[in-house]
């Protein structure tokens, strides 16, 4: 069972580690979009801008729904990664509990 669970474990690290880039890729990149210091009439920002808002609202809305209304301050993005990390190191303590 070890030959097929590790490399999924493994795969499944890297993809939320993957992820938890993209959030904070999103997240600079509104900052930077909010500030005009890039602007998305450059094509390839606003494809890594639409790539983001599209991979991250999805989870993003639904953590937004549970959350408060804080004015401007959105908080959504804090909680997907401390949920991502939460995730990250209960799938490593899976593995070594596995091997």
């Amino acid at each position: 069972m070890d030959v097929i669970t590790g490399p999924v474990i493994s795969i499944l690290l890297i993809a939320l580690n993957l992820y938890t880039w993209v959030v904070i890729i999103g997240v600079i990149l509104s900052w930077l979009v909010a500030f005009n210091v890039v602007n998305t009439s450059n094509k390839f920002v606003y494809m890594v801008g639409d790539f983001c808002y599209r991979a991250t609202e999805p989870l993003l809305g639904r953590i937004r729904n549970f959350l408060p209304n804080l004015g401007g301050l959105d908080i959504s993005p804090v909680v997907l990664i401390l949920g991502l990390v939460f995730l990250k190191e209960f799938l490593i303590r899976l593995a070594h509990k596995i091997v």
